[in-house]
């Protein structure tokens, strides 16, 4: 090894050692080292009430206990993630009609524990019938997702206190079972595909068309360990949009999965219930804005739960020029910061983990993969502008975008800018992000080294929140 290449090595591993210590962590804790097709028309988009916001919004509220009288219909409602009632008794034990009403924005069924299952879409009612034993049975909707987040219920004999009925067909895997089942890294896992963090260029024209399939597909997220995850484009994050202000967008979405999905883009202004509408599988629909405002915008998912559906890879980043657009750089990146929560290997994210009140993610990434810019790190030109357009898609956890050895020389936050060459010498030292928010940002590194980027809450580095610039040859002695 040649002495250049030595010291390279040195510096680099030296770097990460300061940054996240002699440990290495894996899902679990720390390991010690050693050194139905239908295209969403304006005629299928929900009904102007509050029932189209809890496609992101509305929580499962309590229901009560309703008694069924001997032969007559068990009625049950879905909403947006609920059942009403989700408790219901009935006299006897035999077969009962069911009536099936999807109040809700997306859909819902309710599947009883012996297999028996009555599919609403959104506003629809279905009819069915259903054997009760002795013993009762439990019901849940079996969309992914939607049982974790609340949709469960019981039919008991009012006779009996409720009992095991039989078990229950789990909804996906990826939501609550999946937690007993840690996962560990699996080394014949797939490597992961290298994302080029090089942001695009601005589209030509003020109209783009651009087609952006919903697909599901397997992705390596970290070294030995896969997600099945569902996508925008077939990418987490989605592919990255870059347009000039003023400019109209139309996004083609078709739906090549089995479940329902939809998009919000934030760089839109468009009601809710307007085109963020449900496209079920084998559905297409146009989303189409003006881009109104510049600034980094997020779009994703907002099927419900929508925490689940970002969790697991529904996301990515509208880059809108200013006025003007933005001058010449040397090197522009585009940088997505996520989290996953891992289910069981190459199954969807766990919602139930994804959900908790103090998020813990098995790893926090930048676009996408764990450490793929450390392990691979960023060229650029030593005392060269640098712009990095960065994007906190969350789902939970806040950013703060550091990257070592560097000064921010010029910061647009949401909005609000800080200038390079300000008449009282201010600069940044990190940018704070909460799940949702952007930035472009751009700094020059001084001498040629090794720049890693992080966020500065170094509880997440050791979890994949890490990558490197390197600027000229990466020997600061020479």
């Amino acid at each position: 090894m040649s002495r250049h290449l030595a010291t390279r090595s040195i510096a680099l591993v030296t770097i990460i050692l300061l940054l996240v210590g002699c440990t290495a962590y894996r899902p679990g804790g720390w390991v010690t080292g050693t050194g139905n097709t239908a295209a969403a028309a304006p005629s299928a988009q929900p009904s102007p009430d509050t029932s189209s916001v809890s496609m992101q919004m509305q929580m499962p509220m309590p229901s009560s206990t309703t008694a069924t009288a001997e032969g007559s219909t068990i009625t049950i409602e879905a909403f947006d993630l609920g059942f009403k009632p989700s408790a219901i008794t009935v006299p006897a034990a035999g077969t009962y009609p069911v009536t099936f009403t999807n109040t809700g924005s997306t859909t819902h069924d309710v599947t009883f524990a012996d297999g028996t299952k009555l599919t609403a879409d959104a506003g629809k009612t279905v009819t069915g019938s259903v054997n009760i034993p002795a013993g009762g049975l439990t019901f849940q909707c079996t969309i992914p997702g939607h049982a974790a987040a609340g949709m469960t219920g019981s039919v008991t004999l009012e006779s009996a206190a409720p009992a095991a009925s039989p078990a229950m067909p789990m909804a996906s895997a990826g939501t609550s079972a999946d937690t007993a089942n840690a996962p560990v890294a699996d080394p014949n896992a797939p490597k992961y595909v290298l994302r080029d963090a090089t942001a695009p260029q601005v589209l030509a024209g003020t109209v783009h068309d651009i087609d952006m399939p919903i697909v599901d597909k397997d992705i390596t997220v970290a070294d030995g360990f896969v997600v099945h995850a569902w996508t925008f484009g077939g990418t987490v994050p989605g592919p990255t949009i870059r347009v000039h202000l003023g400019d109209t967008v139309r996004v083609h979405l078709t739906n090549q999965t089995t479940m329902s999905h939809s998009i919000d883009f934030h760089a839109s202004q468009t009601a809710m219930n307007d085109q963020m509408v449900e496209i079920k599988p084998g559905g297409s629909f146009i989303y189409t804005f003006t881009a109104d405002y510049a600034g980094v915008w997020m779009y994703h998912c907002g099927t419900a739960p929508a925490l689940h559906h970002i969790a697991n890879g529904m996301f990515g980043m509208v880059i809108v020029e200013p006025r003007g657009g933005l001058p010449k750089v040397d090197k522009e990146v585009a940088l997505v910061q996520s989290e996953w929560y891992l289910g069981a290997q190459g199954q969807p994210a766990d919602y139930t983990k994804a959900s908790a009140a103090a998020p813990a993610p098995d790893f926090v990434v930048f676009n996408g993969v764990a450490n793929q810019y450390k392990d691979n790190p960023i060229e650029v030109k030593t005392k060269g502008r640098v712009r990095v357009f960065v994007l906190d898609a969350g789902p939970n956890i806040d950013s703060s975008f550091h990257v070592v050895g560097t000064i921010f020389d010029t910061v647009t936050k949401e909005g609000m800018t800080l200038a390079r060459g300000n008449a009282q010498g201010w600069g940044s030292q990190a940018v704070d992000l909460s799940p949702a928010q952007g930035a472009i940002i751009e700094f020059s590194p001084q001498e040629d080294g090794m720049y890693p980027f992080v966020t500065h809450a170094f509880n997440f580095v050791g979890r994949g929140a890490i990558g490197i610039f390197m600027a000229g040859d990466g020997n600061p002695s020479n």
